[in-house]
């Protein structure tokens, strides 16, 4: 689906070359045809396997265990800081009304 499509080789006889020496155009030898492709095998990676040994399948455990606790920390730490502003914010709202009303009582 995504390889490229290309138009078919051009079929048309080669123009012949002019040779300014001779002043007569120099007909080409004729071409000797293509060697045949040699079959498609697999490429051959170059880069060298993964081995995990059971040490380093452990580190990696415990490398990915101390990950999610450090974003599980962060994010935690994210909530309470906005429930703490919430929180603050309510209360701050809760004491500038008792302060107005009571300012609107006295007059």
């Amino acid at each position: 689906m995504f390889t490229p499509k290309y138009p078919p080789k051009d079929t048309a006889p080669a123009p012949a070359a002019y040779s300014p020496a001779a002043g007569a155009p120099v007909v080409p030898a004729p071409q000797t045809p293509a060697p045949a492709p040699a079959p498609a095998m697999a490429p051959v990676s170059n880069r060298p396997t993964v081995q995990l040994t059971p040490g380093s399948a452990l580190a990696l455990a415990a490398g990915g265990g101390a990950v999610v606790l450090v974003v599980g920390a962060v994010l935690v730490s994210l909530l309470l800081a906005v429930a703490i502003t919430g929180l603050s914010t309510a209360v701050v709202a809760v004491v500038l009304r008792s302060m107005l009303k009571d300012f609107n009582n006295h007059r």
